[in-house]
């Protein structure tokens, strides 16, 4: 109703300030949760994915395409799985102007489009600007669905998705998925590099206002400043959550007959913690839900990665996962006590995205209190390098008979350059299980470094591992922990 009050209105535009969402956030708080508006005309109630797809924004009618201005906005219709209502407006020298709904600014499928002209709203919208030429305007990010957002950088394909926040993600009683139902997009000046989104996110048990600030380039950065009201104390909130997509690779090729060695939009979580250690976890596709928590206390960053970037390693023409961005978070200021936590789901279609990872703090969240987070969040082909240590690229296993597996890990980086191979080794240890034949070795076909290990697993349930190189006890490379499961 705020909302509606605010597109209604016949009189002078809102003034737009700092604080004009924080106030509107926490006023809708303040009130009881009322559920998105899902109503739609019959033709689009049921639409399947190919007769969503057929329904087309004209480039055109872009929002400021006529200005000739460095970003432009396309807009999505509802239907399909988006039938959320989501309002837009744009902040024009600090004043608020509803972007209208006009039927007429899209081309429908056969068979769609027939129905009464009424203000339906959008499902969401997309952003464009010169990215990988300057003469075109290349689609940069895109936030469509519940509090969904993805973003590429320049010469990189979609994959891996964010979140506004994520509730009782992995509890048994069911995740709560919080939404966008309202954007405000800041115009921009001409020549200017970034463009400035405002959202206004709801749920049964939250209301929240984001800003994020966007850069497009070699990696697309969103600076994102967060006000949560909480309605309800929140247990198990997720702050900068992000979804990805395993299906299989090397690590984890069981029950996969395909022509491809590997299918996947990340291949491993990173984490910088706050005692300094540079964690690496390859990720899986389990015949069980795995939930894996990280403590920490002000994390330094984490991120979901897609570090293989060889076309080879992947064989697929049409889907280019070479080409899948990585997504780092970085926090800005401290976010105290908590936990990187890791989600893993079982499926057997590459359809679906099965992996989460997000932030939990370790207190809950109070109900009626204001709680402010910043964070930046890199989209691009990696992670920011705030050291020399040697990272791990691959992870492979095989089996040697059922009493034990193979670990084969490979390295690269500076620090493994000019290394005497005599003075390095590598460190591996597992919980309850017992590990042989330890292995390091130059790798002259990559230029970095091999680390091999077996591992026996005849009648484990699970087990926790850990690797490292070292030089005269001292770690030349990040640490590799996994959790191996029959």
């Amino acid at each position: 109703m705020l909302l509606r009050a605010a597109q209604a209105q016949t009189g002078p535009a809102p003034t737009f300030s700092p604080s004009y969402l924080r106030e509107l956030a926490r006023a809708l708080a303040a009130k009881s949760f009322v559920p998105p508006d899902e109503k739609l005309p019959d033709a689009l109630k049921n639409l399947n994915y190919d007769q969503y797809r057929s329904i087309r924004f004209a480039p055109e009618r872009a929002l400021w395409r006529d200005e000739k201005l460095p970003f432009e906005v396309q807009f999505f219709h509802r239907g399909f799985f988006y039938k959320n209502r989501v309002d837009i407006f744009q902040v024009v020298n600090r004043s608020v102007m509803p972007v209208p709904y006009r039927r007429d600014d899209f081309s429908f499928g056969e068979g769609l489009g027939q129905w009464p002209k009424a203000d339906l709203g959008f499902g969401g919208f997309r952003i464009h600007a010169p990215m990988n030429r300057p003469d075109y305007h290349d689609e940069v990010c895109v936030f469509l669905g519940a509090s969904y957002f993805r973003a590429i950088a320049k010469g990189q394909t979609y994959g891996l998705s964010a979140r506004g926040l994520a509730i009782d993600t992995g509890e048994s009683k069911g995740e709560e998925f919080p939404a966008f139902k309202a954007f405000w997009l800041e115009k921009p000046v001409p020549n200017a590099s970034s463009i400035v989104v405002h959202a206004l996110l709801d749920s049964k048990s939250a209301a929240a206002s984001y800003r994020f600030t966007i850069r497009p380039g070699q990696s697309t950065v969103f600076d994102v400043e967060m006000a949560l009201y909480p309605r309800v104390d929140i247990e198990h909130a997720g702050l900068a959550p992000m979804t990805s997509m395993f299906f299989f690779g090397p690590n984890d090729r069981r029950d996969f007959d395909d022509f491809r060695p590997a299918v996947h939009d990340s291949d491993g979580l990173a984490i910088f913690n706050g005692r300094g250690e540079q964690l690496w976890r390859p990720l899986n596709n389990p015949r069980d839900l795995q939930v894996s928590s990280f403590a920490d206390v002000n994390p330094g960053g984490f991120g979901l990665m897609q570090r293989q970037r060889n076309f080879l390693a992947y064989q697929d023409l049409e889907s280019n996962f070479e080409k899948r961005p990585s997504l780092w978070c970085e926090p800005i200021g401290n976010w105290g006590e908590g936990a990187v936590k890791l989600f893993e789901i079982p499926t057997k279609e590459e359809a679906h995205d099965n992996i989460a990872a997000l932030w939990q703090p370790k207190q809950p969240l109070i109900a009626k209190s204001e709680h402010i987070f910043t964070y930046r969040l890199h989209w691009g082909p990696d992670a920011p390098k705030p050291e020399a240590l040697a990272r791990f690229t691959r992870t492979g296993i095989g089996s040697r008979g059922d009493d034990s597996k193979l670990f084969v890990l490979e390295l690269m980086g500076d620090e493994l350059k000019g290394l005497d191979a005599k003075t390095v080794k590598g460190v591996v240890t597992a919980a309850k299980a017992e590990v042989s034949n330890i292995v390091t070795q130059p790798n002259p076909m990559t230029g970095g470094w091999r680390l091999s290990f077996q591992c026996a697993v005849k009648g484990q349930a699970a087990i926790e591992l850990r690797a490292f190189l070292a030089q005269n006890e001292a770690p030349v490379s990040e640490v590799w922990i996994y959790r191996w499961t029959p």
